[in-house]
């Protein structure tokens, strides 16, 4: 399978499988197994089990379903997350449509982003391979119609930041972000280098805590900064 990303190690991608379903978990072990340059290095079938196996493991990449028995998904992907020891782990998010409020509380408890379960084999390894190089798993678009469904319902965040530590420019970029644009959008319309715009949300993601674009784009909205339909 082709692939133009670029290898952040020179070691395989790790990947930890969290599904109370076996016959899932099989799958998804045969899938990954067979593309190169990739590992499973463990597997889960509850929450607890979860975080125990990314602290043992340390895996690159958690595919973590949402609704298991006892600790679920969105429990354990906040675990996880809020651990500085897995500031290296990403967790992306399995799930249907139907659990889009689940979603939502995933992203804002740190998940990187989420795929749908009938996602295709290939776009599900490049997926894998996308959050490893730390870019934005999710469509910026797919991320701002999910949060805008659910921003104005959601539970007040204790992870809201303050955005006075925030630049001008950091602020206008996180707007962007907010709305759907990708880097190279926002350095055409600003009028700089796509490199330093992604110093700018390199930035505003160091300052404000997050751990990835998708949080950036929930704090945008849960601040204030932006609101749903918004345009500037």
């Amino acid at each position: 399978m082709t692939d133009t990303t670029p290898p952040v190690s020179s070691g395989p991608i790790r990947v930890l499988l969290v599904d109370d379903q076996v016959l899932v978990r099989a799958g998804l072990r045969a899938l990954v197994e067979a593309e190169p340059g990739m590992a499973v290095v463990g597997e889960a079938g509850d929450g607890d089990a979860a975080v125990e196996a990314a602290r043992r493991e340390r895996p690159d990449v958690v595919l973590m379903d949402i609704r298991m028995p006892g600790t679920d998904g969105l429990a354990a992907t906040q675990r996880i997350s809020a651990d500085p020891a897995l500031a290296d782990v990403h967790v992306v998010v399995l799930t249907t449509f139907e659990e889009d409020d689940y979603v939502f509380e995933a992203i804002r408890g740190g998940a990187a982003g989420f795929l749908v379960k009938d996602t295709e084999p290939a776009e599900l390894l490049r997926a894998i391979r996308t959050v490893v190089a730390g870019e934005s798993l999710l469509s910026p678009r797919a991320t701002r119609s999910l949060v805008e469904a659910y921003a104005t319902h959601a539970k007040p965040s204790s992870l809201a930041p303050e955005l006075g530590v925030l630049t001008d420019r950091e602020r206008q970029v996180m707007q962007l972000v907010a709305i759907g644009l990708t880097n190279a959008e926002i350095a055409e319309r600003l009028f700089v280098s796509p490199m330093t715009t992604k110093t700018h949300v390199s930035r505003a993601m160091i300052k404000l805590g997050a751990r990835d674009r998708a949080q950036l784009v929930v704090f945008a909205y849960e601040t204030g900064l932006v609101t749903p339909g918004w345009q500037p």
